[in-house]
């Protein structure tokens, strides 16, 4: 037993030597999981992620989705995702940062998307979750909402939800709630 830890300090020893003398940080399982779940990224076209903090933090980074179907066609929408050291035994903590008319998204930017919550194994990943987010524009779901307002109106109203998706994209007021252009 003794041996393994004097081979265990041998090789983080070559490890900061190899970089310097700047001591290595051990990655978290989570880390791991993400790095290889980044790896094999197959993300539409219409997405792109990017690193705010530079590619040394894997665990926080942005996806801006631009939806080339349905009511949302021609938006912009950015979403921070932060994921937990625990990852994949718990699901990344998403929100949205465009203020978005939409039923599952609601003005805070809080998420609902059953994979984000209570559908979430560890058998899922990162690409799973954003084409979730990515299908939420293509097909929104009135039937699970956090916009009551406009479940309310996408089910009732298909035509005015369309328009007031349109009036909220541009940047204009939907009710008494403005939303900047994202367009």
């Amino acid at each position: 037993m003794i041996k393994l830890f004097k081979v265990k300090e041998k090789q983080r020893e070559q490890a900061e030597n190899a970089s310097n003398g700047v001591p290595v940080k051990k990655q978290s399982a989570g880390e791991l999981r993400l790095h290889k779940d980044i790896s094999e990224l197959n993300l539409p076209k219409s997405c792109t992620m990017q690193f705010p903090n530079g590619k040394d933090d894997l665990m926080n980074f942005e996806v801006l989705i631009r939806p080339d179907d349905g009511y949302y066609l021609g938006g912009a929408f950015l979403f921070s995702f932060n994921v937990s050291p625990i990852y994949p035994h718990e699901a990344p903590k998403v929100k949205c940062k465009t203020k978005v008319y939409h039923p599952n998204i609601d003005l805070e930017g809080n998420v609902c998307l059953n994979i984000l919550r209570e559908d979430w194994k560890p058998v899922l990943n990162i690409n799973t979750v954003i084409y979730g987010l990515y299908h939420l524009f293509t097909e929104p779901n009135y039937e699970d909402p956090l916009n009551h307002d406009a479940a309310a109106v996408l089910r009732d109203n298909p035509k005015m939800f369309e328009s007031n998706v349109r009036r909220a994209m541009s940047g204009g007021y939907v009710g008494q709630t403005f939303f900047p252009r994202c367009m």
